[in-house]
């Protein structure tokens, strides 16, 4: 069942619960992750970044998880990670994408108000979902022109209300791209913010989170977790570890439904502890 962002968030962010966001880059690990939501009864949103638009394009994107998100027995939300650019966004809406994110968080506050608030007038008209981002939450690697700047709380409440976004992701001390659970989060800053923040808040970069640190923080008004590297990390280790068992074999397909498996008990991990 496909959904947007506002069929999800707001009761979770009202709860002690919190909805995770999957970053996929393929079918197959999609494909893990709708079926790790189905076995749990629980929604989920399956998220594409960059790195897929930039590889697949963004209508191919959207072509390659509609059907599964569509078809699915729980509720999905098929989500347009970090975009930069308002034409990829369109594009998204217009390819069926529930949910997109219009990144101006590199940009000054005034020009990511402005420039985000359109995006949502397109958005909300085609019933989709947006979110937004305040602050810079920083990358281990991969993207060295993304700053790292920790949100203020009145810049947050601001940005919410002006630009009329569904969800606001926050930087308080989460790590994109993380390969072990080293962050350390700002929890007072956290709550000054959902004090004067009225929308779901977002968390990005949670494979670098501790376990009891999400645990407390699903608790807040947290209600979206963005999860990817630890999901890459089991797809990766799957293929290298049977492909290096067993050198005779070739097929693809083979080999990625072994992957299909360790990517689904990874899901379930996190489904179970945003839960």
């Amino acid at each position: 069942m496909l959904v947007n962002l506002n069929a999800l968030l707001p009761d979770a962010a009202a709860s002690s619960y919190s909805v995770p966001c999957f970053n996929v880059f393929g079918y197959e690990d999609a494909l893990a992750v709708v079926t790790a939501a189905e076995e749990t009864n629980r929604p989920v949103i399956l998220a594409c970044n960059k790195d897929v638009v930039d590889f697949y394009g963004v209508e191919t994107a959207a072509a390659m998880f509609l059907n599964l998100a569509q078809n699915a027995s729980v509720p999905v939300v098929l989500h347009l990670d970090h975009t930069y650019e308002e034409e990829i966004v369109f594009r998204a809406l217009k390819a069926g994408f529930s949910s997109v994110m219009f990144d101006g968080s590199q940009l000054p506050l005034e020009d990511n108000i402005a420039r985000t608030r359109a995006v949502v007038k397109v958005a909300h008209a085609l019933g989709a979902s947006v979110e937004g981002e305040i602050g810079s939450v920083p990358y281990e690697e991969g993207r060295d022109h993304i700053k790292s700047i920790y949100t203020e709380p009145e810049e947050a409440a601001r940005f919410a209300e002006e630009s009329g976004v569904d969800c606001v992701a926050v930087s308080v001390g989460n790590v994109h791209r993380l390969t072990a659970p080293t962050s350390t989060i700002d929890f007072a800053r956290l709550d000054r913010i959902a004090g004067l923040v009225e929308v779901p808040l977002v968390i990005h970069g949670t494979s670098g989170i501790r376990d009891e640190d999400m645990m407390e923080l699903k608790r807040t008004r947290v209600s979206k977790f963005n999860i990817g590297t630890c999901l890459r990390q089991a797809l990766g280790n799957s293929l290298r570890e049977n492909m290096q068992s067993e050198p005779n074999k070739f097929d693809r397909i083979y080999f990625m439904q072994k992957a299909i498996a360790a990517v689904k008990q990874e899901a379930i991990r996190n489904i179970k502890l945003l839960s």
